[in-house]
């Protein structure tokens, strides 16, 4: 599979093909989730399904290559997460959550969720 050079989150395009560890599509880039002002790329809002409801997101940690052509993620299409309203409500036992790390991932989905909804 040929992606293309690597680029920068900067002049990722929406509508590029992303693709799983094993190189079949999962979709297509709707939206990167970033603060460029800070050189702070948060991942990708990643268009899985033709028609609504097909939207999850890729945290940075979850894309290992940007190239011209193409996305390339660490981890399979069931390990995305689902832009939420109420991110918190996706953890388990919140009082058993450190609060670092998985505040910064609910700030992310809920604002995958506003770009989702309109609400940015």
């Amino acid at each position: 599979m040929d992606l293309g050079a690597p680029i920068s989150y900067l002049v990722l395009d929406k509508g590029l093909p992303v693709y799983d560890p094993d190189g079949n599509e999962v979709g297509k880039v709707e939206h990167v989730l970033a603060a460029p002002e800070e050189d702070i790329f948060d991942g990708i809002v990643i268009d899985t399904a033709p028609g609504p409801g097909g939207w999850h997101f890729a945290d940075a940690d979850q894309v290992a290559e940007l190239h011209e052509r193409g996305v390339l993620l660490r981890v399979d299409e069931d390990q995305l997460h689902e832009p939420s309203e109420n991110p918190a409500a996706l953890r388990a036992d919140p009082a058993a959550e450190a609060e670092g790390p998985a505040r910064a991932l609910e700030e992310k989905l809920k604002r995958a969720w506003d770009y989702i909804s309109g609400n940015y």
